[in-house]
C-alpha cells in the first residue's frame, strides 16, 4: 500500500491529492501495474485509447510518422509522466504515436471508467487533468500566432514542438532536407540558413537527413 501510495504522489494527475483521499482510491480503483522489457512495444500507433498510461519507472520512446513515412519525430519521457493524455477524450481517441520501452520500464493503466470515478471524486483531479490539457490549447495558440510574423526559426520551433511532450527530450526529427523546404515553402539556402543559425545558437544540431533538439524549452522561448 505504501509502495502504491509513493508511485501515485509523483504522477502529474495525482499532484496536490490529501493522503486520505490517495488512500480512499487506492481501495476502491483498479491499478494496472504493467512491466515492459528494454525495446517491447507498449503502444502502437492507430492504437485506442482506453486508459489512461503514466510512466512510473525509466522511460518510453515515443515516435510519430506521418502516412508515408517521410517524416519521423522521436522524443524520449521519463517517469513520473502521462503518456498522449490529449487523446483520452474528444473525437480523435487513438494514439498518434509507437511507444517503447527504454530499458525495464513501468507503467501504470487506469481504464477511463474508473479514471472517470476518479476524475468525479476530487475537483484536484479535474483541475490536473484540465491544466495538462491546457497547456497544450494554449501552446497552439502562440504558436500559430507565431507564424505570422514569417520568421522560419519559429515556424521550424513550433512544428518541432507541437509534436512533442512538454517534458521530452532526445528529440529527433528524420526527414529529408527537401522535404523541409518544401513544407515550409522556401528555398533550400534558406533554409540551410536557417538551420546553421539555429545550431549557432545552440537550439539544434542538424545533418543531412535529421534534426537533433539541444534543448526544448529554448524553441518554445522563440513562441512566447
Amino acid at each position: 500500500m505504501n509502495s502504491m501510495y509513493e508511485t501515485l504522489q509523483t504522477l502529474p494527475l495525482f499532484k496536490g491529492v490529501s493522503a486520505d483521499k490517495i488512500s480512499e482510491i487506492i481501495g476502491k480503483t483498479r491499478f494496472h501495474f504493467l512491466s515492459y522489457n528494454d525495446g517491447e512495444t507498449i503502444i502502437e500507433a492507430g492504437d485506442m485509447c482506453t486508459h489512461i498510461r503514466s510512466v512510473v519507472s525509466r522511460s518510453v520512446r515515443m515516435t510519430i510518422t506521418n502516412h508515408d513515412n517521410r517524416f519521423r519525430i522521436s522524443q524520449t519521457i521519463d517517469a513520473p509522466e502521462v503518456i498522449y493524455p490529449d487523446y483520452f477524450f474528444g473525437k480523435t481517441t487513438t494514439y498518434p504515436g509507437t511507444v517503447k520501452a527504454i530499458g525495464n520500464t513501468g507503467i501504470l493503466q487506469i481504464d477511463k471508467a474508473d479514471y472517470m470515478k476518479i476524475i468525479n471524486s476530487d475537483p484536484v483531479f479535474t483541475f490536473n487533468f484540465l491544466n495538462i490539457l491546457s497547456m497544450n490549447a494554449q501552446l497552439s495558440v502562440e504558436g500559430v500566432l507565431a507564424l505570422t510574423s514569417g520568421d522560419l526559426e519559429k515556424r521550424i520551433a513550433y512544428w518541432i514542438v507541437s509534436l512533442t511532450d512538454a517534458t521530452g527530450h532526445d528529440i529527433r526529427l528524420e526527414c529529408r532536407q527537401r522535404d523541409i523546404y518544401k513544407v515550409f515553402g522556401v528555398q533550400r539556402q534558406s533554409l540551410l540558413a536557417t538551420l546553421e543559425s539555429m545550431q549557432n545558437k545552440n537550439l539544434i544540431t542538424y545533418g543531412n537527413n535529421i534534426i537533433c533538439v539541444t534543448d526544448r524549452r529554448k524553441l518554445l522561448d522563440l513562441l512566447v
